[in-house]
């Protein structure tokens, strides 16, 4: 495993040739794009090139909310917790949806079906509460509703499993 990754990764940290410290947050951008998320791997490797410990590339990759450390489900979820859609209820949405699919925000589930990410502001003001899902918006969002959405995903990998 840690070859390919390293392997993987080789081009990004060649472009940093020479870098220390102040190269880690761009180097760990790179990383989390092409692999969608931080391996232990990667990090372990973007360690020993930068000759930093991984706990100082821990420390920093977690205080950034942007910094992922596990792979994205197949349904991307995220929802909205900025001012409009906290006034609108997305606290009762985040609870529903840590219930529905017994993931905290930053987990995938283990059949990597699903992963449930909370970010601050959408942009989508006017149809709060919102959530999103690879890149699709839902709007007006209740509780309900976001279980019907989550059943569908489930049922949409039924059909394709018994096809």
């Amino acid at each position: 495993m840690a070859n390919d990754t390293l392997t993987a990764i080789e081009p990004i940290l060649d472009q940093y040739k020479g870098a220390a410290r102040d190269a880690l947050i761009p180097i760990l951008q790179e990383v989390q794009e092409q692999e969608g998320y931080l391996s232990r791997d990667s990090i372990r490797v973007i360690g020993e090139r930068l000759r930093l410990p991984t706990s100082k590339i821990y420390g920093v990759a977690t205080f950034y909310n942007q910094f992922r450390f596990q792979p994205k489900g197949k349904y991307h979820i995220m929802l909205c917790r900025g001012t409009a859609c906290h006034v609108k209820g997305s606290k009762k949405l985040l609870d529903a949806a840590t219930r529905l699919l017994k993931l905290e925000p930053g987990q995938t589930s283990r059949d990597r079906l699903f992963s449930l990410e909370v970010v601050a502001c959408m942009g989508a003001c006017g149809l709060a509460p919102v959530i999103n899902i690879n890149g699709e918006f839902f709007a007006k969002v209740t509780p309900m509703k976001l279980a019907k959405i989550i059943e569908q995903c489930r049922e949409k990998e039924v059909v394709h499993a018994e096809a």
